[in-house]
């Protein structure tokens, strides 16, 4: 085992009752962790527990071997339950991905082993440089190599017990693996957002940082675009299930508000609330905007699924990416503002109690806002309209960009 796993349970088989019954318990905490500020150790324990981090792992390794539209429906629903916890299992489930597409069998062999014992990954890769290039360094240290530098929005670092780190090694790109709690390694809860304020997207240092070959996961130059549309798609996917899952979690809050009020706001001597015509149909509506967002993730998870085959054998570029990265950006622009609708209807349910701090309904809006900023939608509107105008590749400025540029999802 390895870093935090050497004292945690090791997971069982994942089953579909088992992953239910512990989204049932984290949901049952998530106004309480909001309002407290309480990172969810505990929530990221249960799921380590049921095998969760193991489900995309191909069954010959040990894992589930689930398909994309099955995780994707399972993360939604993690999402309903609270919104923070896709986000913070996300650079592990992508890491996974990047195993599946690996060619080298050995390599992804000895870290499935690690996923199975119970290891969750988080990653380190953006910096506040002048632009989106890497500042932080690989450097020959004997017969190793020493890690500095500083990493921001390093979500999920806080509950990993693996971070996947980017540095620049004599102009080189480098991806490698540290042990989040390697000697040198810093982990600081400082993310200030209003929202998903539960994701440990804080700043990661590392301070001279012992690092060993095998850790050292690929190597590419700088001038080389670091990601293929299927891992574009993959990536906004998240967001969007994560999205979904907060439409759900606003009809659910909404009913659950509703039903047991006797009192209709705003019209004395009328029938209970549940009853008015008003409040159903704000519920109704509710209701389908968190069917269109979850049907809309569903559609995009297909699409990535059918790039899959290719991808596990190790093909970096195919039309079927291509294809689903545009679905991927034409959800976007709809479960975004669907999600926000439903977020801000919600309100509309009852009066001034509606607001109520104990409630914490006002986390789904600000949740949605800041998942919706993660990506700006108006990139993406522009792209799409570029690519339906002029066949211009939804890429293109990607690969046009300068030498030392990251490309994020």
């Amino acid at each position: 085992m390895d870093a935090l796993t050497q004292d945690a349970p090791a997971p069982v088989a994942p089953t579909e009752g088992g992953l239910r019954e512990v989204f049932a318990r984290i949901a049952e905490g998530a106004v309480a962790r909001e309002q407290g500020r309480v990172l969810p150790y505990e929530a990221v324990a249960w799921l380590r527990e049921v095998g969760f981090g193991t489900l995309r792992v191909p069954r010959e390794a040990g894992g589930a071997g689930l398909g994309l539209v099955e995780i994707f429906r399972l993360l939604t629903e993690l999402a309903a339950a609270d919104s923070n916890l896709p986000q913070i299992v996300r650079a592990h489930f992508a890491f996974i991905e990047g195993l599946r597409h690996d060619p080298d069998r050995t390599r992804s062999a000895s870290w499935y082993a690690r996923i199975v014992d119970g290891a969750l990954f988080g990653a380190a890769m953006a910096e506040l440089t002048d632009s989106t290039g890497t500042s932080t360094t690989l450097t020959r240290q004997g017969e190793g190599w020493r890690l500095d530098g500083t990493k921001y929005y390093s979500t999920g670092t806080l509950y990993a017990d693996w971070i996947i780190v980017v540095a620049d090694e004599a102009g080189e790109r480098v991806r490698l693996a540290v042990p989040a709690t390697a000697p040198g390694v810093t982990r600081e809860d400082d993310w200030d957002g209003f929202g998903q304020r539960l994701t440990g997207s804080g700043t990661t240092r590392f301070d001279g940082v012992a690092v060993s070959d095998g850790q050292i996961l690929a190597r590419s130059s700088f001038d080389h675009v670091p990601s293929s549309s299927f891992l574009t798609a993959y990536y906004q996917l998240f967001h969007l299930a994560t999205l979904a899952g907060i439409s759900r979690a606003a009809l659910r809050d909404a009913v659950a508000f509703v039903r047991p009020r006797t009192r209709t706001f705003g019209v004395p001597g009328k029938v209970s609330q549940r009853h008015d015509p008003l409040v159903q149909q704000v519920v109704g509506r509710l209701s389908a905007l968190a069917y269109s967002t979850s049907a809309l993730v569903e559609d995009v998870a297909r699409a990535l699924e059918r790039g899959a085959e290719a991808w596990d054998a190790g093909v970096t570029e195919h039309p079927l990416y291509d294809e689903a990265e545009r679905i991927a950006f034409q959800a976007q622009q709809i479960v975004l503002e669907q999600t926000l609708e439903a977020t801000t209807r919600l309100f509309e349910v009852g009066g001034a109690s509606a607001t109520a701090s104990s409630l914490g309904l006002d986390r789904h809006w600000r949740n949605a806002r800041v998942l919706a900023s993660h990506n700006p939608v108006v990139q993406r509107a522009r792209a799409l309209g570029d690519l339906e105008l002029n066949g211009t590749a939804l890429d293109a400025i990607w690969r046009a960009a300068t030498p030392t540029t990251e490309r994020t999802a």
